[in-house]
């Protein structure tokens, strides 16, 4: 059975005056429909005060030895310093050892800004359809407000949206793949995606 290190958002829940990591329960039902096993990653193994770092978290994820990552949705980027240095941080990881990586709505656009990339505010894609043209084709779901500007140099496009955004990118060198839907809200998830996952986690490079 392959791991999969899945990220996680970071929800505010005020009236207990608590930060909780927190994941979808679809995501991990999307995870184990590609007949693969979760790996939430806490985001507070991460240290972001200086001189600190990162160090726990890189023993962590050698000790779970991960045979690929799910960067998932929620929070915008720069919204939670330790979710942004948690998923930067395994990315490092995965570059470094040649790990796929899949990258879901914000987490695609972490592939695109730990790339260089910056982001843009649009209108017309949250809680709607959208029709994809290129590599990847067909409707899917929409629920982000932000898009990537450009798509970065060590990119390819594999598909935009009706209206021109980039909705998926697919690194030229590395298994990496973003797209900007979330396969796990479909009522029934599709077997081109899930098969697609199972694909990109397949070029895993067989351990030492």
């Amino acid at each position: 059975m392959r791991f999969i290190a899945v990220s996680q958002r970071v929800d505010l829940i005020a009236s207990r005056n608590e930060m909780r990591d927190a994941l979808d329960q679809r995501i991990i039902e999307f995870i184990l429909e590609c007949d693969f096993l979760p790996l939430p990653v806490p985001n507070r193994l991460v240290r972001t005060g200086a001189g600190e770092g990162c160090r726990t978290l890189i023993a962590w994820l050698k000790m779970m030895s991960p045979d690929g990552f799910l960067l998932s949705g929620g929070n915008d980027i720069g919204a939670q310093k330790h979710r942004d240095l948690t998923e930067k941080t395994m990315l490092k990881f995965a570059s470094e050892r040649r790990l796929p990586v899949l990258g879901i709505c914000r987490g695609m656009q972490m592939l695109a800004v730990n790339d260089g990339s910056e982001l843009k505010k649009v209108v017309g894609h949250v809680n709607t359809v959208n029709t994809l043209k290129g590599e990847i084709n067909g409707k899917v779901n929409s629920y982000h407000q932000y898009s990537i500007q450009a798509c970065p140099e060590s990119y390819s496009v594999t598909a935009r949206s009706n209206d021109g955004e980039i909705e998926a990118i697919r690194h030229k060198t590395l298994p990496w793949e973003g797209w900007m839907w979330h396969p796990e809200r479909d009522s029934v998830i599709k077997k081109s995606f899930t098969d697609r996952f199972k694909k990109l986690i397949a070029k895993r490079e067989p351990k030492p």
